[in-house]
């Protein structure tokens, strides 16, 4: 159960509710159970969405993997092969792998949990990727592949391509986060410099068979962009890729090594990405185990338990946040002025992924941006509340998940000098709401679906005449 700490809600029953709200989202998604809900075991045989496969056929079964979910995931399938012969190697973000349990007592882990760098990738996920491919390379027809992926495997695995170094991809990735690129935009760059994402992962586990078990971060859920479609096909191209550089005017920024190598793909001299038709991947089983809209059905249907008046907006919410910020908070202001589109006590819940263009030096993320964006809109409403939160429990490079923001926050930010404007022209969201105590500090949630932002109009109460 989350626990909110926020002065921005100073009635304990507002807060209970929020908090029930966003646990409940966050319950729908526990990577641990979404393994569980779509891989079973019935004695040697494991079933994968309908598909069985009988594990007496195989010699052993290979676990691999990465994402910030892939600790929770790991311990769910390692507890479902138990008895089984199995390993592997999943790659987590730092700080999110508590102690792995041993799937029997006073055995070893079987599968090795390694801690690696994000959203900038570091050493320590390309040597845990090398270790990743070489299991993989052992592999043949005799073995059955299941493959764990979750927001964040981007960053976390990688194995650049020739000729470009770690330092170069960490610049590339620095320069497209401050420019505002989409995750699209971004992994499309990633799969034309690595030699495991855009579905050469896949290639990496020919001839096995290949479960993929998927928690989407990616608005509409598309394979090919999740983790960089390590085990789909991947539709992007090298000038797609260069066209990105173009857009945002970066190709002067960008390290030689990567616009020539891009350059080779446009020409042909090297292969690109596995496309659909490509063989390799008849024999892979991609499924979705969790995403973003399963979080925010989840939030309404305990809305709606709680006794609001109810609407999912969306769950494609993107584009810049400080420009989401005021349009939501707007519809917040019409709720309580008009009813429209729903009556108090109302909830409006947005799903998505925005970006943020930065051009300031302040600390904070998309979620924090979006709410400052709204404080001065929301300004002198009464018995309101916008909450913003990345479900992994980390916004940007910060500890909070995101902020809360009510019709009282402008004036109590005034109060300790704090100006709205001034703090969203420098990318400061964090120091602005951390000083008011209005951040939204959960930890690490070991899952990750994008953000929800939901807004609520409480019920007033009636004042005796």
């Amino acid at each position: 159960m989350i626990s909110l700490t926020s002065n921005a809600l100073k009635n304990s029953a507002q807060r209970s509710t929020v908090e029930s709200i966003l646990s409940a989202a966050l319950d729908a998604v526990d990577p641990h159970q979404a393994v569980y809900n779509h891989l079973s075991r019935k004695g040697d045989r494991i079933t994968a969405n309908g598909t069985t496969y009988d594990l007496s056929r195989y010699r052993r079964v290979l676990v691999v993997g990465a994402g910030k979910a892939g600790y929770p995931m790991a311990q769910a399938v390692s507890n479902i092969l138990r008895g089984s012969r199995h390993e592997g190697i999943v790659i987590v973000k730092e700080g999110y792998s508590p102690a792995i349990e041993a799937p029997e007592t006073g055995a070893a882990p079987v599968i090795r949990i390694i801690e690696a760098g994000h959203p900038i990738p570091d050493e320590r996920g390309m040597l845990g990727t090398k270790q990743l491919i070489e299991l993989l390379t052992t592999s043949d027809h005799q073995d059955l592949i299941i493959c764990l992926i979750s927001g964040g495997g981007s960053a976390l695995m990688l194995d650049p391509v020739a000729g470009v170094s770690l330092g170069e991809l960490q610049k590339l990735t620095e320069l497209l986060l401050s420019c505002g690129a989409d995750i699209y935009e971004i992994n499309t760059l990633r799969k034309h410099l690595d030699r495991v994402k855009g579905g050469r992962l896949a290639e990496f586990a020919a001839p096995s068979p290949l479960i993929s078990l998927i928690l989407s971060d990616v608005i509409g859920d598309p394979l090919e962009a999740i983790a960089s479609g390590p085990t789909a096909p991947d539709p992007t191209t090298y000038n797609e890729a260069f066209n990105i550089l173009k857009h945002y005017r970066i190709i002067d920024q960008v390290p030689e090594s990567i616009t020539k190598h891009i350059q080779l793909g446009i020409q042909g001299d090297v292969a690109d990405t596995p496309k659909p038709h490509n063989p390799v991947f008849s024999r892979i089983q991609n499924i979705v185990i969790g995403s973003n809209i399963l979080a925010a059905e989840a939030a309404a249907r305990q809305s709606v338990a709680e006794g609001f008046n109810t609407r999912i907006q969306t769950t494609h919410l993107s584009g810049e946040a400080r420009h989401a910020g005021p349009v939501l908070a707007d519809m917040l202001r019409q709720i309580v002025e008009t009813g429209d589109p729903v009556s108090r006590p109302a909830c409006l819940i947005w799903g998505g992924e925005t970006t943020v263009s930065i051009h300031g030096g302040g600390m904070g993320g998309r979620n924090q941006e979006l709410a400052l964006s709204a404080v001065e809109k929301l300004a002198g409403l009464a018995d309101v509340a916008l909450v913003t939160m990345a479900t992994d429990g980390g916004d940007g490079p910060t500890e909070a998940a995101g902020a809360i923001v009510t019709g009282d926050t402008l004036g109590r930010a005034h109060k300790l000098g704090l100006y709205p404007g001034e703090y969203l022209a420098q990318n400061n969201s964090y120091r602005f709401f951390k000083p008011l105590g209005d951040l939204v500090i959960i930890g690490p949630t070991m899952t990750n679906v994008n953000d929800l932002t939901i807004a609520f109009a409480f019920q007033t109460e009636s004042k005796p005449h």
